[in-house]
């Protein structure tokens, strides 16, 4: 079948695409240097709406080809551009029409199409070049590997490879092309690596310094000098000099590196790492075909399973879901926030200063119950700020003005009595939160919001004796502040539309996934994640040993291990939530005699590090009192599953959030679960374990999973 053929049937599968234009120009290089033909990537919309291939779009791109094809082969053009429309060079595949696939020959379809065009470009009868000159990922950073030559903008902001992350290879040369062009290391570090640290980015410096670019230029007038250089390079006047690839021992090392770096973060769960990396290590013998039908395949495979649906499901969640929070008020109700109160100036307080000084740049300030507290909080905030000018991200002007606008103050009311905004960070304890809010409403202006950075406490209990309760509103952040971008807005029984509204402002001003939760116990993270972790506490408590209870839940692919997470979150912390929770549900939530035995006895933790990695404590194993009833792994990972729906099950049943995709985009972004699970719905759907528990699944058929 032809790729016009290919294209085709694929644009009948996929009506909605927003389709990309290749409009063909010709211009006189500079220098004399002959025709040149530019092909510009643009699908008519602002740089919100950034430029992708679909099957339309990449028919005009081979349209486009054809042309230039002909030119060059009459000797009309000496040259072939490749750029995008300003702001963007091209995002790759439109992920909307992939989740419309139900056959694998239609995946094989979209993979051999992007190939068929893609490999056109170094086919031609003259050199060509892509031009970076905005943010290129996926297909648009593979799209311009197939060509001659390529530059890049210094104001690039983002650039890279994201396929493994949301559970694909780069399908369309990546994973052939650019071990071929930089190297195996350096390429499992974009493939693989940088996917894998939640999709980061490069920066317009990096791709030319990594040697994907073989020249970088400012971005005010970067097609200008791309041309002009351009034009050197076909004279003879600038010669391309590309260090050689070793194709010896270093090539299977960065292979056995990048299968490490996927061992540690995904645990052999999700496939798609591993796939990129069999491409990667067969690509050592140059065979570009080779690799680009093992991509075909690979592309293919994993369109048709559930790891890239889910990561698709996730993707949409972050970027959309996150952006729209269900049930949130008219924003119109929002109040100004031009100050800002923080009760508390211990770790999580002061991080909490920071985050609103350097996203509402106003005044903030910190109150405790002594003066020392007081100057260590602010003396952490201006700390954090030295920092930040070491690292170039302010400049000296911005840091002054910051640290002028954080101050700490022993009177509440002479820190208070202006401020808009109030938020707690105190112990966990209602008995000194009710106590403290009942002073800061004494103090505080009528119009002022004061918000709980409670984890697990009833924030209406919380407001329940004050005069105005309704302006009272959960704002429960999880650590490290700066890392974790979600923020549970608890609403409670009193609390109004107002109130709510400033939070969400708020929140959405400090660049934060806000969800709305119901004022009910531990909320959606804590709930979700105490549950699971009881579980796992309750089959070590009765005989099951503790590393079976670990790894009996690795094929999830979590980020780490239950207990190494315990460990992170303060096993105190861990059994002062499961009590509150055991007081709410006992049928469900126990309290763990071993894990009240490590509190009591001061451990940090369960494990060691003196080998380097995790091993038992001698303590703490002294310290554990075990029954006699040992669980295999799949036994263990069954009671956890069946537990964790069992909860989600009775969380939505209770309206603790709108729909299962809120508690998936919880977990995302507050627990750092994978996007390759999408949260955690998508998965016991698929593991038939919601079926089993609740007698339906989660998500409605297609959602998150191939379409029926």
């Amino acid at each position: 079948m032809s790729t016009a053929e290919l294209l085709k049937g694929a644009a009948e599968l996929f009506a909605d695409e927003v389709v990309t234009s290749a409009h063909v120009r010709h211009l006189d290089l500079p220098l004399a240097a002959g025709r040149f033909a530019l092909i510009t990537l643009d699908n008519g919309l602002d740089h919100t709406k950034p430029t992708t291939f679909g099957p339309k779009s990449l028919a005009n791109l081979n349209a486009a080809i054809d042309q230039v094809e002909r030119e060059a082969a009459e000797g009309s053009i000496v040259g072939v551009g490749l750029t995008g429309k300003p702001f963007i060079f091209a995002v790759g595949a439109d992920l909307k029409g992939v989740e419309l696939l139900k056959r694998h020959e239609d995946a094989l379809a979209i993979g051999k199409g992007g190939h068929d065009v893609f490999k056109r470009f170094s086919g031609l009868a003259v050199p060509t070049f892509a031009y970076y000159n905005g943010a290129a990922m996926g297909g648009g950073v593979e799209v311009g590997l197939h060509c001659s030559y390529r530059t890049v903008s210094s104001a690039v902001p983002a650039f890279s490879l994201p396929e493994v992350f949301l559970g694909l290879v780069p399908g369309w040369g990546g994973c052939t092309l650019l071990p071929n062009l930089i190297g195996a290391d350096r390429a499992v570090t974009v493939i693989i690596e940088n996917s894998l640290n939640q999709n980061r980015q490069l920066k317009g410096r990096q791709v030319f310094e990594l040697g994907i670019a073989d020249a970088i230029f400012e971005g005010a007038d970067f097609l200008e000098q791309s041309l002009t250089w351009t034009a050197a390079v076909l004279k003879g006047e600038i010669a391309i000099q590309r260090a050689e690839v070793d194709r010896g021992e270093p090539w299977d090392a960065a292979v056995a590196r990048g299968r490490a770096i996927a061992d540690a973060k995904v645990h052999g769960a999700a496939p798609a790492a591993y796939r990129a990396l069999d491409i990667v290590a067969a690509a050592k013998d140059g065979d570009l075909q080779a690799g680009f039908d093992a991509e075909d395949r690979a592309l293919a495979d994993l369109i048709m399973g559930g790891e890239l649906r889910s990561g698709i499901y996730a993707f949409h969640l972050v970027q959309k879901r996150a952006k729209r929070p269900v049930g949130a008020p008219d924003r119109a109700l929002a109040r100004p926030v031009t100050k800002v109160g923080v009760v508390g100036a211990g770790l999580m307080a002061s991080q909490l200063a920071l985050l609103f000084l350097r996203r509402l740049e106003v005044p903030v300030v910190l109150t405790d119950i002594d003066q020392e507290r007081i100057d260590r909080g602010v003396g952490y905030v201006h700390g954090e700020i030295d920092k930040l000018l070491a690292k170039k991200r302010i400049n000296q002007d911005q840091s002054n003005r910051l640290k002028a606008l954080v101050t700490g103050v022993l009177d509440k009311a002479e820190g208070f009595a202006d401020a808009d905004f109030i938020i707690e960070a105190v112990f966990e304890e209602m008995a000194v939160k009710q106590q403290v809010f009942a002073e800061v409403e004494a103090v505080a202006p009528a119009h002022a919001i004061l918000a709980t950075n409670t984890s697990s406490l009833s924030v209406s209990e919380m407001a329940s004796k004050l005069k105005h309760p309704e302006r009272v509103v959960g704002f429960h952040f999880f650590n490290p502040v700066a890392i974790l971008p979600l923020l549970e807005i608890v609403r409670g029984v009193q609390t109004d539309d107002a109130a709510l509204a400033t939070a969400f402002g708020v929140a959405k001003k400090l660049r934060k996934t806000a969800v709305l939760v119901k004022d009910a116990p531990a909320f959606v993270v804590n709930r979700i994640l105490t549950r699971f972790m009881g579980e796992i506490q309750n089959v070590i408590d009765e005989g099951t040993p503790v590393v079976v209870a670990e790894r009996a839940v690795a094929p999830l692919g979590l980020p780490m291990s239950p207990l190494v997470l315990l460990e992170l979150v303060g096993p105190a912390i861990g059994l002062h939530v499961s009590e509150t929770l055991n007081r709410s549900f006992p049928d469900r939530f126990t309290v763990s005699p071993n894990l009240k035995a490590v509190v009591e006895a001061g451990k940090r933790g369960f494990y060691v590090y003196d080998s380097g990695r995790p091993e038992l404590d001698p303590e703490v194993a002294a310290l554990l009192v075990q029954g006699d009833v040992v669980l295999t792994e799949e036994q263990t990972r069954a009671r956890v599953l069946d537990a964790v729906a069992q909860e989600i099950g009775l969380m939505l049943a209770e309206g603790v959030v709108a729909e299962a995709q809120d508690i998936d985009l919880c977990l995302i972004t507050g627990a750092g679960w994978p996007f390759h699970l999408g949260g955690i719905t998508p998965y016991l759907d698929r593991e038939g374990v919601s079926q089993r528990v609740n007698g339906k699944p989660f998500l409605a058929a297609g959602v998150a999973s191939v379409p029926a």
